[in-house]
């Protein structure tokens, strides 16, 4: 019965990230299991190169000594996954917490866009709004190095008469090719276009009646209504 301040139907997309405490738990389960799985065959193979030497003519290398290597390398990161996925599918009252609201949000309905400020919410416990028209924000590529140095690609949003924006990192994450943001902004002026049907996209097909334009464009077409739900693997 959490408010997660999250939509997107055929009128709204907004969008809202999980406070900390719960993507803690979140980052400790995945992060855990995915790095026992990268581990398990470099440390297959040093324990191959080791083997030989255990025991040998000055004893300086033990059994002991590599369970210990195991422990630290191995047993850690698989009691952290161990630990968070414990928490995460038993206990979700631990976990699981309500974003203080949304980030932002597109309204096809109105044509606005609205980016939600948090900077006073400590004091006054009120959330800031900035609201101004679609059409008044330009969009971005905006790069930034990995810790290998190599360009992660992202989109941002910024408006022409202002110092407003917003970046959407958290929604899709960036990486080193230029198409998934552009196809972001593609799929943006879409969904504000009431012009044209909303994008055919999963997500919306629940939707899809409930638009006029959208409504219209598949009965003209002889679209599916179950187009997706009913696909296949």
């Amino acid at each position: 019965h959490l408010e997660l301040h999250y939509r997107h139907d055929h009128e709204v997309i907004r969008h809202a990230q999980f406070p900390f405490k719960t993507q803690f738990w979140l980052f400790l389960k995945g992060g855990g299991k995915w790095l026992t799985i990268i581990l398990i065959l470099p440390l297959f193979l040093t324990h191959l190169t080791m083997i030989p030497l255990v025991g040998g003519a000055d004893n300086s290398l033990t059994y002991y000594d590599l369970l210990e290597v195991y422990a630290w390398f191995l047993g850690i990161p698989f009691a952290c996954g161990l630990i968070g996925h414990m928490v995460v599918e038993y206990f979700p009252k631990v976990w699981l917490r309500a974003p203080k609201g949304p980030l932002w949000e597109l309204n096809r309905r109105t044509g606005l866009v609205t980016i939600f400020d948090y900077k006073d919410f400590k004091k006054t416990g009120k959330i800031g709004e900035f609201t101004a028209s679609f059409y008044e924000f330009d969009a971005y590529i905006i790069t930034n190095p990995d810790r290998q140095g190599l360009p992660m690609i992202g989109l941002s949003l910024a408006h022409r008469y202002s110092n407003k924006g917003m970046n959407f990192n958290d929604m899709i994450a960036p990486d080193n090719l230029a198409q998934t943001p552009c196809a972001l902004w593609d799929f943006f002026q879409n969904f504000m276009d009431i012009s044209r049907p909303l994008p055919d996209v999963p997500v919306h097909e629940a939707h899809r009646h409930l638009d006029p334009v959208t409504a219209e464009y598949d009965r003209q077409t002889g679209r599916d209504p179950r187009y997706w739900i009913d696909m296949d693997n």
